[in-house]
């Protein structure tokens, strides 16, 4: 592991500090980044403006290829600028779906016509997109999908019935990408299209899931007879799966270069040092001392694994499985430090009112929204299948309907 930046790697940070520094006001000592609060128009307007100006900067979708607006930037430079921008007090991030997962599925998939028509406005922020791809029957078997897509013969167009769950931004997006059913006939991955559909068009309903933290960030999606014309198609009919494959690996980078929010193992350190338990500071005592002693090695073992993926990615390697291990280890990790925090606080961590709680409920916040983090990216049990696979080289299960058409998988309870 080489914890330093190569020459290239200082002078590139050196540039994006440079262009923060002139453009964003640095965080102060404990401040924590902006978040999509309650007053999301807002929030959404200060964050596509913000993605204008860096858009005009140059510092948008670094990775993109110039021929679309971006700086063909490295892997490892997309690294940096994100942990630069992190230290600056700007708006959320809300467009991570279109432009790290759904762009590059147009690049590869799309039409000259697409590219054009949705790139330079996706790059700009000026429209969002949401992502299209759970049901309620098909989540880590993504192929399961069951929304159909029928051709309407007189006009050419096709026609979306059915329900998608979890979609992130859903409610102040402009544009989605959707993989549906267009022939029950054909073997489960093979009988899949991919479109670009309008979230606006007659027939979508977007409902809100409202969640335990209180927030809405994700939504349910109802599509009733929704037209959608074929030159939104993306790839041949019957074909969509391999765009699903795509925007999926797109979907693994972009978590992985993010990170995760919320509190941290500092804030978990202050918290004890500040809070009092049997009359002295709680870090005194040495059941909290050794419950600390385990999330500070839990944490440095994450934080090390992290290094050996972005030095794998500064020389131009492919990552191993370490993002995989990190996941599953740190999502765990993170609620239970969350759990910790609540136990510290005693009686007060039952409020969840930012006004009355510590640390204006931060880690209220971060214990109900832990689950959460435990099915974002890949559950708990598709990483751990990953592992056995990928890692130790076991034997995959076996796939009974692979070969069926899927109009014939059974569904529900069998007799």
């Amino acid at each position: 592991m080489d914890f330093n930046d190569t020459p290239e790697e200082a002078a590139f940070r050196n540039e994006a500090r440079t262009w923060l520094d002139a453009n964003a006001r640095p965080l102060a000592a404990g401040e924590r980044p902006l978040s999509l609060a309650d007053d999301r128009a807002e929030q959404v307007a200060k964050a596509q403006e913000w993605q204008g100006r860096k858009a005009d900067g140059r510092w948008a979708c670094i990775t993109w290829p110039t021929e679309f607006g971006g700086r063909d930037a490295t892997p490892i430079q997309n690294v940096i600028w994100k942990q630069e921008e992190s230290r600056y007090a700007v708006p959320p991030n809300i467009f991570t779906i279109g432009q790290g997962m759904l762009g590059p599925t147009l690049m590869v998939h799309g039409t000259d016509e697409q590219k054009q028509r949705y790139l330079e406005k996706m790059l700009r922020g000026e429209e969002i997109w949401c992502q299209l791809f759970s049901e309620p029957s098909a989540g880590s078997d993504l192929a399961g999908l069951r929304t159909r897509a029928t051709r309407d013969g007189s006009s050419g167009d096709w026609i979306l019935d059915g329900q998608k769950i979890w979609t992130s931004g859903a409610q102040y997006c402009k544009w989605g990408m959707i993989v549906t059913r267009s022939d029950p006939d054909a073997a489960k991955h093979a009988g899949i299209t991919y479109f670009v559909v309008d979230m606006q068009a007659p027939g979508v309903e977007i409902r809100p899931i409202r969640q335990i933290n209180g927030a809405t960030n994700f939504n349910e999606v109802f599509f009733s007879g929704v037209r959608v014309p074929d030159a939104n198609r993306v790839g041949a009919v019957n074909d969509g799966w391999r765009g699903a494959i795509t925007t999926l690996m797109n979907e693994r980078a972009s978590i992985g270069a993010g990170g995760a929010g919320g509190p941290t193992y500092e804030d978990l350190l202050r918290l004890a040092e500040r809070l009092e338990l049997n009359g002295a500071p709680a870090i005194e005592d040495s059941a909290v001392r050794e419950r600390l002693a385990d999330f500070y090695t839990r944490t440095k073992g994450l934080q090390y694994s992290g290094y050996r993926t972005l030095t794998a990615i500064s020389r131009g390697q492919t990552p191993g499985p370490e993002s995989s291990m990190s996941k599953l280890i740190g999502a765990a990790m993170r609620q239970q430090m969350a759990a910790f925090a609540l136990e510290l606080q005693a009686g007060c961590g039952a409020l969840l009112d930012p006004a009355w709680s510590e640390d204006e409920a931060a880690w209220q916040t971060a214990y109900l929204g832990a689950p959460g983090g435990r099915l974002a990216g890949g559950t708990d049990e598709v990483m751990r299948n990953i592992i056995a696979e990928r890692v130790l080289g076991l034997p995959p299960e076996q796939r009974v309907d692979k070969n069926l058409a899927f109009k014939d998988v059974p569904t529900g309870p069998q007799s």
